[in-house]
Parts: structure tokens; C-alpha cells; sequence
């Protein structure tokens, strides 16, 4: 009895301990999180440059966004590995799967509305529904959603151009999301996910090391949590740098003379080629609105501008980067192709209509 008792007094200190670790560990990645655009000045002031050159405005970029990116995913898949000891990746699929797929759709791309993510951002929460054995249609629904279609979209188009444009947008852009999740579901193409995300989904009914889930302590749980972190975060981490590297430069050097000259134009091509524009550039929807007013003003047709939009806040070149850890070469290209197309179909309605 005396030593069930210490047993039980051990196990309850190192519950103590682990929730004190984490509330630590959460409110610090809370405040380095609130302080993102302090460290990025901080790092141009060390390095004696200024955001008014090309090279300082990438920099501050560049550091700006890769902690930001990092401590979400970090922070999102601890929470995902504590929740998958409650709940198996079979029940997962089998509540988003079969009849409910096209509810799953809809849930996950009206849940992107209320996410303001860019591309990049949106991607580790991806590989968290993944992870839990969520539909792959269902979490593209939510990756193309989550940039392309948030509040902070809706409401600078709200304030530019009314109701009746942001109205359309939104329904189109969720149309876009939910059809695309749709089609890239019913294609079958989860074997063009890498290994160890197809290794992850086949989970089963048992906890880590064999238990059964229900009889997990809290210590277990956020044991398994740790170890999400060590399997994805540092599979992925990597390319996530390179990504964010490469839309920093892009943020920088890419001139805004350069995009409106291109699509000032009031022609059939230049819809798909505002697209094919988009796509190797980087920002989220506050960030290119000010590009679309400029565009506008050039003359450039609202449809067009909004492809290019799009494009640019779902189809980033960097969300391409991170994602490869995670997708291969096929599925890839088949998530670029089908949302383009949708893009394309957005972009050619507006023209029309308005």
C-alpha cells in the first residue's frame, strides 16, 4: 500500500512538472510570437541595414517569417500528437469519409475563412489533418481556404470595392477550395503522399508503445506530443527555410512597376498569364492588396487582378518548397493544376460579370 502510495505521489509530481513544462514552454512561444516584427528590427539594426533597400526589406522578411512559420508548426503538431492519443486515426477517417466527405469539404474550407494564414502558414496545420488520418481531399479544401478566402481578404475587398465584389469572392474562392478538395479526393492519390506521412495515417486503435488509448496519462500524452515534433518538425524544417528564403527575395526584389505593365492589358491571355505570374511570388491577402489597387488603377480588368491575387496567395512558389517534404512530384502538380484551373474560371467570371 506504502508503495502504490509513492507510486502515485511519483506519478503526480511528474504531471505537475510536465504541465508547469508546458505552460512555460506555450507562454513563451506566445510572447516570441507577439514579437516577431521587434526581432526582425532588431536583426536589420545589428546588421546596420534599413527595410527601405531591397536586400533589408527581404532580410526583415526572411526573419520575420521563418519563427513565425516555426512556432506554429511546432505549436500545432504538439497539439495534434497530444489529441491523436485520444482519438485513433481510423475513427478520424471514418467521421471524414464516404458520404460525409463533401460535409468534410465545406467544414474545412469554411474553417480557412476564419484562419487569417498565408500559404506557408496554412501548411502546418495541413500536415496536422493529415497526420490525424483527415481525408486528403478534406485538408486541401482547407490549404487552398486558409490564404486565399480569410476575413482579412474579404474585408480590405469589402472596403476597396463593396459588398457585391467581396460577396463574389467569397463564394467563388469557396467554391474553388471545396471543389478542388473534391476532385484531388476522388482521384485516390494518397500514395503520392511521402512515406512518412503515408506511415503516420496507419496508425491504429493503440496508443504509443502499445497502449491503449484510453489509459494514457497526461505524461504519455504529451510525451507522444514531443515525439510529433521530432518526426515532422524535423523532417520538414528545412524546407521550410529554403521556401521562406525564396519568397523573401521575391517580397524584395520584385518590382510592382513590373507586375502592373504586365497586366495592364485588357485581353483573353491575361488571365492565364497573371497566374502564371503569381505563382513564384509571396505575401499573404494584406500584403498584395495594395499591388491590386495599383493594378487597378493601371487599367488592368478586375478579374484579372483578382486571378493574380489568387494565384499569389494560393499557389506561392515557397507553400510549393514546403510542401514537397510532405507530397510528392504527382500530387503536387495535380493540386497546382486543378486550383489553377479553378483560379482561371474565377478569374474569367468576374470579367464577365462585372
Amino acid at each position: 500500500m506504502q508503495i502504490d502510495t509513492s507510486q502515485a505521489s511519483h506519478e503526480q509530481n511528474r504531471t505537475l512538472r510536465w504541465l508547469a513544462g508546458v505552460t512555460v514552454a506555450a507562454l513563451f512561444c506566445l510572447a516570441a510570437y507577439t514579437h516577431l516584427t521587434e526581432f526582425a528590427d532588431g536583426v536589420l539594426r545589428l546588421l546596420g541595414l534599413r527595410r527601405e533597400t531591397a536586400f533589408g526589406e527581404a532580410l526583415h522578411f526572411f526573419f520575420y517569417d521563418t519563427p513565425k512559420v516555426l512556432l506554429l508548426l511546432t505549436g500545432i503538431v504538439f497539439v495534434m500528437g497530444v489529441i491523436q492519443t485520444f482519438f485513433a486515426p481510423e475513427r478520424t477517417r471514418a467521421l471524414l469519409s464516404g458520404k460525409r466527405v463533401g460535409v468534410g469539404n465545406l467544414l474545412a474550407a469554411t474553417l480557412g475563412i476564419v484562419t487569417p494564414f498565408c500559404s506557408c502558414s496554412a501548411v502546418p496545420l495541413f500536415i496536422g489533418f493529415l497526420s490525424a488520418g483527415i481525408p486528403l481531399g478534406v485538408t486541401f479544401s482547407f490549404l487552398i481556404s486558409a490564404p486565399m478566402v480569410n476575413e482579412v481578404a474579404l474585408a480590405l475587398l469589402f472596403a476597396m470595392f463593396g459588398w457585391k465584389v467581396a460577396s463574389l469572392y467569397l463564394g467563388l474562392g469557396l467554391l474553388v477550395a471545396i471543389v478542388s478538395g473534391l476532385v484531388i479526393g476522388q482521384m485516390k492519390m494518397e500514395r503520392h503522399l511521402e512515406d512518412w506521412v503515408q506511415a503516420m495515417q496507419a496508425g491504429t486503435d493503440r496508443g504509443p508503445g502499445g497502449c491503449e488509448r484510453e489509459s494514457l496519462t497526461w505524461v504519455a500524452r504529451c510525451e507522444a506530443g514531443l515525439a510529433h515534433i521530432r518526426e515532422i518538425v524535423g523532417k520538414v524544417w528545412p524546407y521550410i527555410v529554403a521556401g521562406i528564403a525564396l519568397g523573401a527575395g521575391i517580397h524584395g526584389y520584385v518590382p510592382e512597376d513590373f507586375m502592373a505593365s504586365f497586366m495592364g492589358k485588357d485581353v483573353w491571355w491575361a488571365v492565364p498569364a497573371a497566374v502564371l505570374l503569381g505563382v513564384p511570388m509571396y505575401t499573404n491577402a494584406a500584403g498584395i492588396i495594395p499591388i491590386v489597387e495599383a493594378l487597378i488603377g493601371k487599367g488592368a480588368a478586375l478579374g484579372t487582378v483578382l486571378a493574380f491575387m489568387m494565384s499569389v496567395i494560393a499557389l506561392s512558389a515557397p507553400e510549393i518548397i514546403i510542401l514537397r517534404k510532405a507530397l510528392k512530384p504527382r500530387l503536387i502538380a495535380t493540386f497546382v493544376g486543378v486550383v489553377a484551373c479553378g483560379i482561371l474560371l474565377v478569374g474569367y467570371v468576374f470579367n464577365a460579370v462585372l
